[in-house]
């Protein structure tokens, strides 16, 4: 019985089985065996103290930029996959705008050589909307989906056609994948580098206004009520599309949102207090305090599904130039969960959502395995002490880039084991930071 492992003492927060108190998790064979308030712990089992901790389902990422191939100087699907785990996150889904982008299945295959060859978080790849990212022509939906894509995205660019989008989204209804659209109007964006507002001005930056957004995120929704598909709307970010997605669902369109937890917590004024720094600029831009409180809102009564990181990773070379002419993105898998714990702290989450927008919920909106730690299903699972204190510092990163907002700041909250199919693959040192 030595593949057996027992974690025991901890309270087990599993929404979609609707668990949540003090249990023991028995994880046999690669699967969760059992769920039990008493058991019996035979002696020759690994045994898992978690007292005053949480157990999970395994984190599931919806949006990652694993950077490789062709951009390995950031990220690599190994260190990606290394920085999920550390984070509790026992799969992601790897965006396409590799180099070359993965509109085809030697990349995808490539993808998944990497992520098996690592044996840490699971790697699912997300292949191109259209050929080569570059919104003329349809990449081919079912030899991306038999290689072993679960979606499709150009993500980093909007599709601009809107008759390519429709062809689209019929397309993959043929296979059942989601679309997961990346909604910018780019002649609105113009050249602008951070949102449109007092902010902005005061910076002396060009302004993106929130209607960049809106407005794609209101086509899109009337081609998808046009096509029958499913739509996923990455990075959501303004109250305008919340109020959209929200209309959409009640109208029972199939449309599914992520919000990333920049989003969540920061604002256009955090550019500002940070005097310019690139680490808070991303794509889309950190919005306004009533942008983020629509965001905020919209996860806790469940109009937006799930949190997704966009862990974007970018060396000094992207990112250490003017706010102007540096790279969009930040790194997130390492930081998610205090981040989100924080928003509980605040009253915005209740520890059960919170939980759920990082297991249950992302697994339903791709219709992924995990998300639950029901008997049977794949021992994909985390073990996150709430309590603990960490400063995020740089030598701390797994992934190769650091381009955190968070970086310097004391964080609460931290993963301290993580098992994939019953293998423990990532384990914080008692005392570690």
């Amino acid at each position: 019985m030595t593949d057996t492992v027992f974690i025991e003492g901890g309270r087990v927060i599993d929404p979609a089985s609707g668990v949540d108190g003090v249990r023991t998790v028995v994880v046999r064979d690669g699967k969760v065996a059992e769920v039990a308030e008493r058991l019996e712990r035979p002696r020759d089992v690994r045994a898992v103290d978690a007292r005053g901790r949480w157990v999970t389902p395994g984190f599931l990422d919806l949006h990652v930029h694993l950077r490789e191939p062709g951009q390995e100087y950031k990220e690599t699907v190994a260190t990606g996959a290394r920085a999920a785990a550390a984070g509790g996150f026992t799969a992601v889904c790897a965006m396409p705008n590799t180099v070359p982008p993965n509109d085809n299945t030697s990349v995808t295959e490539l993808i998944l050589a990497r992520a098996r060859a690592a044996g840490l978080a699971r790697v699912y790849p997300v292949g191109c909307i259209s050929k080569g990212m570059k919104g003329e022509e349809l990449a081919e939906y079912g030899e991306l989906q038999a290689a072993g894509c679960v979606a499709l995205s150009d993500d980093g660019r909007p599709v601009a056609s809107s008759a390519l989008m429709r062809r689209a989204l019929e397309y993959a209804r043929a296979f059942d994948l989601p679309l997961t659209v990346h909604e910018e109007d780019l002649a609105l964006v113009g050249k602008g580098v951070m949102h449109e507002g007092p902010a902005a001005t005061r910076l002396g930056l060009k302004g993106i206004p929130a209607a960049s957004e809106e407005v794609m995120v209101a086509r899109d929704l009337a081609l998808l009520e046009l096509t029958g598909g499913r739509l996923h709307i990455a990075h959501l970010s303004t109250a305008g599309s919340v109020r959209a997605v929200r209309e959409a669902k009640r109208r029972g369109l199939s449309v599914t949102a992520e919000v990333t937890p920049h989003h969540l917590a920061l604002t256009d004024e955090d550019v500002a207090r940070s005097r310019y720094a690139t680490a808070f600029k991303m794509a889309p831009p950190l919005r306004s305090a009533a942008d983020r409180a629509a965001v905020r809102e919209a996860l806790a009564d469940g109009t937006i599904d799930c949190i997704a990181t966009d862990h974007a990773p970018h060396s000094p070379v992207e990112k250490d130039l003017e706010f102007d002419a540096a790279a969009n993105g930040v790194v997130g898998l390492e930081t998610a969960f205090p981040v989100g714990l924080a928003l509980v702290r605040e009253g915005v989450l209740s520890e059960r959502r919170l939980v759920e927008a990082l297991t249950a919920g992302p697994a339903r909106a791709f219709r992924l395995p995990g998300g639950s730690l029901a008997r049977g299903a794949p021992a994909d699972l985390a073990v996150l002490d709430p309590a603990r204190e960490w400063r995020c510092e740089p030598a701390l990163f797994h992934s190769k880039s650091k381009n955190s907002p968070w970086m310097g700041a004391t964080l609460v909250g931290r993963c301290t084991l993580t098992l994939v199919g019953g293998r423990i693959v990532h384990e914080l040192a008692e005392g570690g930071r």
